[in-house]
């Protein structure tokens, strides 16, 4: 009798069994991975932007102003920057954030550098402020996600 080295057609098929019952358990773990992954991102990009906006006011205050930064794009009368130079954020941040309406990014929703951002988790906007007088960026709805991105 002649041995074969293959497998049965019952085998492959109690295979494929197995790994779909496997994949039916693990695919709803992994469906709010995205949207973690924004919030995740998002958490980190406010922090940093906090961050550069003390950096740039420490860097004023050496210089003997104790202005915060200013909104706006470009650069002020006296050659300091503004929120958005050459890009959003850029005034604080070394390389300035892209600006996209898409899931995981940033946008400055009037374009005119007035302050108001917004970041995206999946299709919901998130509204930002950022306040010249008192150099605060924060939420400016006390909703769910707002408080995932700034807790």
């Amino acid at each position: 009798m002649k041995r074969s080295h293959a497998f049965t057609v019952i085998e492959l098929i109690f295979v494929i069994v197995v790994l779909g019952i496997l994949a039916s358990v693990a695919l709803p773990k992994f469906s709010g991975i995205r949207e973690q992954a924004d919030i995740a991102k998002g958490k980190g990009d406010v922090a940093t932007i906090r961050a550069g906006i003390v950096n740039e006011r420490q860097t004023w205050l050496i210089r003997g102003d104790a202005s915060w930064i200013s909104n706006g794009t470009g650069t002020t009368a006296n050659g300091r920057k503004m929120m958005d130079t050459g890009g959003l954020f850029g005034g604080v941040l070394t390389t300035p954030m892209s600006e996209s309406t898409t899931s995981g990014h940033w946008d400055n929703p009037g374009g005119n550098g007035d302050g108001v951002y917004n970041y995206y988790v999946g299709s919901t906007a998130t509204q930002f402020d950022y306040n010249a007088t008192s150099g605060s960026f924060g939420c400016t709805a006390n909703t769910a996600k707002c408080n995932e991105l700034v807790n």
